[in-house]
Parts: C-alpha cells; structure tokens; sequence
C-alpha cells in the first residue's frame, strides 16, 4: 500500500525520469557533435558540427528551463509568476518545430504558482499530442479569484494516450503512474489541492483541456 510519501517519492521519480528522456536526444546528439569533430578536417563539414552542436546546446538548455518550472520549484520567492516566463518556455519548446504554431491569449500579466505548473504541462501534454504538426492554442486568465486555463491543439493526427485522460481526470490510481502519465496526474493533484479540477475532450483532430483553479 502506497502512503503519501511514498507517492511522493514515486511521483518525483517518474518526473525525472520524463526529464530524462526527453534531454536524451539533444545532449546525445552534443555527443556525436562532439565525436565528429575530433575527426573531422574538411571546414564546411566542421562548421556544420558546431552550428548542430550550438543547436543541441539551445535546446536541451531550453528544455531544462521549461522542466525546471514544470516539475521542479522554479519561479523565486513571490507568490505568482509573470505570464512571460511560461510564454517564453512553451515558445522555446516548440521553436525548433516549424510545424507547430502557437497562438496565446493571455488575459493576466501574472498567474499563481500553480496555475503556471498546470499550464506548462497541459502545454506539454498539448505539444506531444501534435504528431504531424498544428496549432496550439492557449488561454489563461484570472477572474472572481479563480484562475482559468484552457488549451486546444488541433492537427492532421491527434496523439493521445487515453491513460493520460484517465491521469488528468484523477482516475488513474497512483500505483499505475508511469513516466508518460506523472505529469498529467500531477496536473489533476494540483487543481484538487486548489478546490479546482481538469477537464479533456479529445476529437477526430483536436484535443481541448481545460483546468480551473479557485483557490490558487
């Protein structure tokens, strides 16, 4: 029987081990960079090695930031955070994807701590959904002392594991987590904690979730 520390401590696990194999790519291909140019003489080719090399730099240090705030205790000592600075993670995260768009509508200039957790890993859920490409459309305001998100991503294929709806929504038990699923789970403790909760939708060609915070 799982107590809630060990939850916890499962939980923590998991959220590395996503991190972890999402940094696998770009610091693998650092690597390769790195073995290519110890033997490599031709200038146009060793060119092309460091612009890759600086190309893996930018985005694994991207995707640190993004994870630092997502999962970890990023965001300093106030209470809330600038909408800018989870804007400006999501925009690094799928910069480096030109077949997905991200459209914002931002009706606060700074959002609850754990609003911004929500957003950034609905965002993720969001982006790893959009297989082919699309847009992704995200909405956050605050109002009447609850803070609203929502995001639609739409696109040629929908990737969705129905395990993450199940996460999302609480129904998945925490002894079933895995690392695909500990974000979304950690999504729906997040909205419970604060008297709030998520909702999914997913169709033929967008998925729309939703999460409301009333007490963030």
């Amino acid at each position: 029987m799982n107590t809630p520390d060990t939850q916890s401590l499962d939980l923590a696990s998991l959220l590395c081990s996503r991190l972890c194999h999402d940094l696998l790519s770009p610091v693998g291909a650092l690597t390769n960079g790195l073995e290519l140019l110890t033997s490599e003489t031709d200038p146009e080719m060793r060119q092309r090695c460091f612009e890759l090399l600086e190309q893996s730099a930018r985005t694994s240090a991207d995707k640190l930031k993004f994870f630092r705030l997502a999962f970890g205790a990023a965001g300093g000592f106030g209470e809330t955070i600038a909408v800018a600075e989870p804007k400006a993670l999501i925009d690094a995260l799928v910069g480096a994807n030109s077949r997905v768009t991200v459209n914002w509508a931002l009706g606060s200039e700074a959002l609850p701590k754990a609003a911004v957790k929500v957003l950034l890993n609905l965002a993720l859920i969001g982006i790893d959904a959009l297989v082919r490409g699309g847009t992704l459309d995200i909405g956050a305001e605050e109002s009447s002392g609850a803070t609203e998100i929502a995001l639609r991503a739409a696109g040629p294929k929908i990737a969705f594991d129905e395990t993450v709806g199940k996460a999302l929504s609480g129904a998945l038990s925490a002894a079933d987590l895995t690392s695909r699923t500990a974000p979304a789970w950690m999504v729906s403790q997040l909205a419970a904690a604060h008297g709030g909760g998520v909702q999914v939708h997913r169709g033929e060609d967008a998925l729309i979730m939703g999460a409301v915070l009333p007490g963030s």
